[in-house]
């Protein structure tokens, strides 16, 4: 017997589903955890938050779960002006002058 996962369409209401018919992707930030389904109905991608109930659902009915891993880098609060596509140019050909890491690093302090 095939388990059916009910969710809803914002166009088409309620929809059954398979497993494999949804996606779900968690997150070790809980608000980036999220389920997606294409509905057959309307043809459009609908995405949801992914709650821990909603996980736990979803995971017992027989869907895989995509880990997506953020790393905390990505989370800090950045300040100060963006860098441009030219400034990472200029980085890049900076680098390239220098033979080793260590030599590209004493030349910033010096």
């Amino acid at each position: 017997m095939m388990t059916v996962i009910k969710a809803s369409c914002p166009i088409c209401g309620d929809v059954e589903l398979t497993p494999r018919q949804v996606r779900l992707v968690t997150s070790n930030v809980p608000e980036r955890s999220y389920y997606s389904f294409y509905c057959d109905g309307c043809g459009e991608q609908v995405r949801k938050p992914a709650g821990d109930e909603v996980i736990r659902l979803l995971t017992v009915g027989g869907v895989v779960a995509e880990r997506l891993y953020v790393p905390a880098e990505a989370l800090e609060d950045h300040q100060g002006p963006i860098l441009t596509w030219d400034e990472v140019i200029d980085f890049s050909a900076w680098l390239d002058t220098a033979t080793t890491i260590a030599e590209a690093a004493a030349a910033v302090r010096g």
